[in-house]
């Protein structure tokens, strides 16, 4: 007999989605090493990064609701996010901020992220009939 609490799990679809959960471990990443940044001259990083890394998820969880060409369009959105992302992690790095295994870390999530965006989109294009050159 399915409860309350497992009809709640599972009402939003993006909660289902790996890339969605995945963006989560991010941000979790994020805000644990941003919130080890030093006060002086970081907070304008830490703030545009932590709200770039949150953006991955958000734009993953408002496309859902939407027909799959808007869908595709808000994934899109994200994989800016997580550009974003990588821009924000060189200047953390550059400024030491982020040891080379942080910066190397955050590549890998990103890129994994950016693999599993690119395929999602893929599979909705493909099951919508949309033709998109597009690589973004």
């Amino acid at each position: 007999m399915e409860t309350e609490l497992d009809k709640t799990a599972t009402f939003f679809r993006f909660e289902d989605l790996r890339i969605y959960l995945k963006a989560l471990d991010y941000i979790d990443w994020v805000y644990k090493k941003v919130n080890k940044f030093p006060e002086s001259g970081s907070i304008s990083l830490s703030s545009h990064f932590y709200n770039s890394a949150q953006a991955i998820a958000l734009h993953i969880a408002e496309g859902s609701a939407r027909n799959k060409a808007q869908f595709i369009h808000y994934l899109k959105m994200a994989k800016s996010s997580v550009r974003e992302c990588v821009v924000h992690s060189a200047m953390a790095s550059r400024q030491k901020y982020f040891s080379n295994e942080d910066l190397d870390e955050s590549r890998n999530q990103l890129m994994e992220m950016t693999k599993m965006l690119g395929a999602l989109i893929g599979s909705l294009q493909r099951s919508a009939g949309i033709v998109d050159s597009d690589d973004d």
